[in-house]
């Protein structure tokens, strides 16, 4: 007689098989992309696809702007995520299409009616509107908009049916012009603002005091500070940009403009390899000698031309206040030329 295998009373566990979790591979990435953002994106999607494309560790950007609209996004990738206020801080110019005789309540083409009127505004009355909504006026922001209320966004609340009221709030708009009437129903327009002026309200407010009602039918970004539509980049094209340095047949650099393209109008001032050492390990530098230059205020400091720190100098030393690690890609792309109608960076206070 033979020994038979026991019988198992139960069924054997299940191996444990160890999961790999795929990882990203990330790099040290620094600059700045102008993007094109399209119609329909979100700003926050436009910000993930970049950072994608690049790998890059960090990534933000200077500014939303909304599904609806279109053009200049900044987005700062790495150490540019350091100079994002200065860019935010700029004018930037819109070009934009209201449509008379709806008012929606989210202020554009997305939203539902609230209400409606068969007036439609002459040239004339457009024109003399152009007083009342230039330089610092008090603007409502709209209640879909990203405005806190007691810890909540605005626009969240508004989705959740809530009845939302935001207090007026002085904004800046530089200049506001009609471009064209292409027809009864619809007018283009073109506008310098400040930082925290809301298009959509401004084509919501023009409506009201027409008497005709209005909305935000179409919406463009064209400039913010210096970086205009003469620098924008498609996320066609530099998907296909970054494609082609993956297979080593481009720059990936050249898609970079470089972090010091976030200071255009902040001085710069060069230092010494021992005075920049110094500076990133934070500690102050003493400006000696007859040429030491002789003010107060931000400077942005470099050594050899590569950006080191923003800096305060203040009673003759330089006191580092944001110091920049730029080990990894950097943006190497040159500005381009634009045309006159550019907003400079200027902060508004």
């Amino acid at each position: 007689m033979t020994d038979s295998a026991p019988i198992p009373l139960s069924d054997p566990p299940p191996q444990k098989t160890e999961s790999k979790q795929f990882k990203r591979e990330k790099h040290d990435v620094h600059g700045w992309v102008v993007l094109d953002k399209p119609k329909g994106m979100t700003s926050t999607h436009a910000v993930g696809a970049v950072k994608r494309l690049f790998k890059a560790k960090r990534a933000g950007h200077a500014g939303t702007l909304d599904p609806l609209a279109s053009g200049c996004l900044p987005i700062a990738l790495g150490e540019a995520t350091k100079t994002v206020p200065f860019v935010m801080d700029s004018r930037k110019i819109y070009r934009f299409t209201v449509r008379w005789g709806e008012e929606r309540d989210t202020d554009d083409a997305d939203g539902r009616v609230a209400a409606n009127s068969d007036q439609r505004p002459t040239p004339a009355a457009i024109n003399a509107l152009f007083s009342q909504f230039t330089g610092t006026i008090l603007q409502v922001p709209p209640c879909y908009s990203a405005v806190k209320i007691e810890g909540e966004r605005a626009y969240d609340l508004a989705r959740d049916g809530a009845s939302v009221t935001l207090e007026a709030r002085p904004v800046d708009i530089h200049r506001l012009e009609l471009i064209d009437l292409p027809d009864p129903d619809h007018a283009e327009f073109s506008a310098e603002c400040g930082k925290g002026t809301y298009v959509r309200a401004l084509a919501r407010d023009m409506g009201r005091a027409l008497g005709c009602y209005g909305h935000i039918e179409a919406l463009r970004r064209v400039a913010v500070g210096s970086l205009a539509e003469n620098e924008l980049i498609s996320l066609e094209l530099l998907t296909s940009m970054c494609h082609r340095a993956a297979a080593g047949e481009g720059d990936l650099a050249e898609a970079l403009l470089p972090v010091e393209t976030a200071l255009d109008d902040i001085p710069a001032l060069a230092v010494s390899r021992a005075d920049a050492a110094r500076l990133q390990r934070g500690q102050t530098v003493l400006l000696r000698g007859r040429d030491a230059p002789i003010f107060h205020g931000m400077v942005y400091v470099t050594v050899s031309g590569q950006l080191v720190a923003l800096s305060e100098v203040d009673r003759g030393e330089i006191v580092p206040k944001r110091v920049f690690n730029l080990a990894g890609l950097q943006g190497s792309r040159s500005r381009r030329k634009g045309s006159d109608d550019v907003a400079r960076n200027q902060p508004q206070g």
